[in-house]
């Protein structure tokens, strides 16, 4: 285990040594400890194979002692134990946001509530709101947050979704007999969130391949097989449904269950007033005078049996997809072959977990021609965001290593700043006119009423210093949920000041929402895919983004990072 991985163990120490209620000095250390590793810029192993590590301020005996543990065998003996002692509700409560390790033991130490169906009973009978630094704002919070826990249990992120998926798809192709084998549903259609897998597979011996997919790893239970059915349970709570069709209805079936329901209604409408009909099963007339249509073997000639031209899975939401492709303007999607760099990223300089030469270096492996560094400024502090000195030094070491000819990528220097809560920036004037850029987001007092939060967005939008708006809602998908802002008149501001959205690739946000690009993109809005990335394996979330942005129909003209290096630096040097 690496660096960063043993700080997330640490932290996770620390969370639960507090709910425990362990001496505060002793949380203070795991957490101190963390914060050293995510941010050492030395190797792990060299320090280990020199006998340096108990050198590293903040790391004594102990802690080294626990590293090595941890690093050697992938365990916590110590984490183990914390977990055996600790009633497993009263962990579980931490996923409900606002709820930290000082509330929920205060919780269970009043009302003796230690599962989170005790919890919401307590908040429905008024209990929670009697306790002493909490009230009835607090109480209806933690009531909102275990209803959206609820919601947020059906569904699973994308990434998390395709890391099971495609090693089944792989499989189901190579099973003997099979034909054709694809993923449909929301996970083919490219949605941020899904909420179950569906399989679907050509063959004319429908039993190996149920057999083949009941058995396999990670299946919890099969909750149904049947000749052309079955359905499973993974360990996560995904749930995987695989359907078998004979190779002339997989073009019909392929189409149906990908969906969405709306295109399909739409694509049936169509058919009906063509006088045909459509389903799963296959294209045929319903008026006696109507020939019946050629079979068709992909989805493309089911398409061009309606007069249309294939139309890709990620825009059938019924949204007016239809229409466009008739009229012939189908958007030509951004792939990520388009991406030639991005802005948001973070290094060791705040809470990144990779240096700068480092995040430069996976760049230029992605072959991109440019990268920019945006590390948070200073009212983040739990982020060790960066001060004007320290900002400054980063500005210069960016330039130098651009000066010195190493990598072909060429660095940024930007800022990730935080707009204060009346709307001013973290930086005085003349450090933002040092930055090639800067990216503005929030970062604090999100319960802020939706007309103050908007106008505290726009405020910032307003100054010249700021190239790009970051995460616009603040969401955290399946966690947490958008502050209230008014997302239309912050476009508007965006577009009267000629300021950037950006579409924030990071698989838990994808923020903007691609829902709101469809309009933006039209109206002119111009975006920049960012994976935020906070080590060199986060820049490959632009994948992600790139799935949202083809969602939001933006082609490359409405990204700036698919515009080449000499390009983008003119248009940074015009703010």
């Amino acid at each position: 285990m690496d660096k960063a991985d043993i700080a997330e163990v640490f932290d996770t120490l620390a969370t639960l040594l507090e709910l425990r209620g362990d001496n505060p000095f002793k949380v203070r250390a795991y957490q101190n400890a963390a914060r050293t590793l995510e941010t050492m810029p030395e190797d792990l192993g060299t320090l280990i194979a020199d006998g340096r590590l108990t050198e590293v301020r903040g790391i004594g005996k102990d802690l080294a002692e626990r590293i090595l543990e941890i690093r050697e065998t992938g365990r916590c003996a110590m984490l183990d134990e914390l977990r055996a002692s600790i009633p497993a509700g009263l962990i579980e409560m931490l996923d409900i946001p606002g709820l930290g390790p000082k509330k929920v033991k205060a919780l269970h130490a009043e009302l003796g509530v230690d599962t989170i169906a005790g919890l919401k009973k307590a908040c429905e009978d008024g209990r929670v709101a009697e306790i002493k630094g909490f009230g009835a704002k607090t109480q209806e919070k933690i009531l909102s947050g275990i209803a959206n826990r609820a919601a947020y249990a059906k569904r699973h992120l994308r990434p998390a979704a395709l890391a099971v998926a495609m090693p089944i798809l792989d499989g189901l192709r190579k099973v003997p007999g099979v034909t054709h084998a694809e993923a449909a549903g929301s996970l083919r259609r490219r949605m941020e969130t899904v909420g179950d897998l569906d399989f679907l597979v050509a063959t004319a011996e429908p039993g190996p391949v149920m057999d083949w997919f009941c058995a396999q790893p990670g299946v919890r239970e099969v909750t149904a097989k049947g000749e052309t059915k079955s359905s499973v349970r993974f360990e996560s709570g995904l749930q995987a449904d695989l359907r078998v069709v004979p190779a002339a209805q997989f073009a019909y079936a392929l189409h149906h269950f990908t969906g969405s329901k709306e295109h399909n209604v739409a694509m049936r409408r169509r058919a009906l007033e063509r006088g045909l009909s459509l389903s799963e099963w296959g294209l045929s007339p319903v008026r006696p005078e109507v020939a019946a249509p050629a079979p068709v073997t992909s989805e493309e000639g089911l398409f061009a049996a309606l007069g249309l031209p294939w139309i890709p899975p990620e825009l059938r939401e019924g949204m007016g997809e239809l229409e466009l492709a008739e009229s012939g303007k189908l958007p030509k999607l951004v792939t990520v072959k388009d991406i030639r760099g991005a802005f948001h990223n973070h290094t060791t300089a705040s809470d990144g977990k990779n240096t700068l030469e480092e995040m430069v270096a996976a760049a230029e492996a992605l072959g991109w021609e440019y990268l920019g560094i945006a590390d948070h400024s200073k009212s983040s502090f739990q982020a060790n965001g960066l001060d004007e000195a320290r900002l400054s030094r980063q500005i210069d070491d960016i330039r130098k290593l651009n000066a010195s000819g190493r990598f072909r990528c060429h660095v940024f220097a930007g800022s990730e700043v935080d707009i204060l809560k009346d709307g001013s920036l973290d930086f005085p004037d003349e450090m933002l006119a040092r930055l090639d850029y800067a990216v503005a987001s929030v970062h604090n007092a999100f319960t802020l009423e939706e007309d103050e939060m908007t106008a505290r967005i726009i405020r910032a939008l307003e100054h010249p210093g700021v190239t790009m708006l970051g995460h616009l809602t603040g969401r955290l998908l399946l966690r947490r949920e958008p502050y209230r802002v008014n997302a239309a008149k912050v476009i508007d501001a965006a577009l009267a000041n000629g300021k950037i959205i950006e579409l924030n690739a990071n698989p838990l946000r994808l923020d903007m929402d691609w829902r709101l690009w469809i309009r933006a993109a039209e109206r002119g809005l111009l975006t920049s895919i960012n994976p935020d990335a906070h080590d060199t394996s986060g820049l490959q979330f632009i994948a992600a983004g790139v799935d949202a942005a083809r969602k939001g129909r933006l082609e490359p003209r409405h990204i700036l990072n698919c515009r080449p290096l000499a390009e983008v630096t003119r248009y940074l040097a015009r703010r």
